[in-house]
């Protein structure tokens, strides 16, 4: 198929879709931007339905990258490296932008036996939010739940973080992340917060079916009032010699923790 074949974007749209950039329009809209070919292809591999993307601007020297551009061809727009720059917001705009619709509703992991699932408070980083997401879809993590002050799991570079992971796990927000943990608990799950001074996690030798782990903010980790109801403060052991550093990037000790939890 030619280019001929592809209709060209709008200034309408560019300039509607490039407010999504900002929170306020993702939430209003109930959409997100990817951009980049891995991460906009990976998302569309995952979609839930087909409606799940509005819409694909792509660089005409692009075009020859995107696989399913037939069955995608209602979807798809030309830009050029300007439009493209300023629906990305970046300097180094790679030609392919999608737009894609957020997932609505609460996540549903009742009936799982065995369950894992990440709280993420206030951890404020959006490539940190991005990273856990990805990870937690690779260690086969029931859901995440974000509690207030995490970063928006559709921020573009939470998106990009993430890899166009973010229709692989089930997540939602809460507006009182301890009222819902404790909910949780009531549904048989064990709280476990993530702790600089909890115990050495290899102590323990067996960790309950159905887990909620707590991942805290970068700076300040898990707020006072969620350690209160925790069952367990667990701590990931430095090596023999002292550490150079005071703590671990909230990303990588939750990919630690899942992998010990999960494997």
């Amino acid at each position: 198929m030619t280019e001929k074949t592809y209709r060209r974007a709008g200034k309408g749209q560019i300039k509607r879709f490039a407010k999504l950039q900002l929170k306020k329009y993702r939430e209003k809209e109930g959409l997100f931007l990817a951009e980049g070919l891995r991460t906009t292809l990976e998302l569309i591999a995952h979609l839930p339905d087909e409606g799940c993307l509005t819409a694909l601007f792509v660089e005409p020297d692009q075009l020859h990258n995107i696989p399913d551009r037939k069955r995608l061809r209602d979807k798809i727009f030309l830009i050029d490296p300007a439009e493209g720059h300023r629906l990305s917001g970046t300097s180094t705009a790679q030609g392919v932008i999608g737009v894609f619709c957020q997932l609505t509703g609460t996540a549903s992991f009742e009936n799982e036996k065995r369950s894992l699932v990440i709280a993420l408070d206030n951890v404020q980083d959006p490539g940190n939010v991005g990273t856990i997401v990805r990870t937690a879809a690779w260690f086969g993590v029931s859901a995440i739940v974000c509690g207030p002050g995490t970063a928006d799991r559709y921020n573009p570079k939470a998106v990009r973080a993430g890899a166009g992971s973010v229709f692989c796990v089930r997540h939602y927000g809460t507006g009182n992340l301890r009222q819902e943990l404790e909910q949780m608990r009531q549904r048989g799950y064990s709280i476990c917060c993530s702790s600089l001074d909890g115990t050495d996690f290899r102590e323990y030798d067996k960790w309950p079916d159905r887990m909620v782990l707590v991942i805290g903010n970068e700076a300040n980790g898990v707020k006072k009032e969620i350690m209160e109801i925790a069952d367990r403060h667990v701590a990931i052991p430095h090596g023999q010699a002292e550490p150079g550093v005071e703590s671990l990037n909230a990303a990588v000790s939750a990919a630690i923790l899942m992998a010990r939890l999960v494997l």
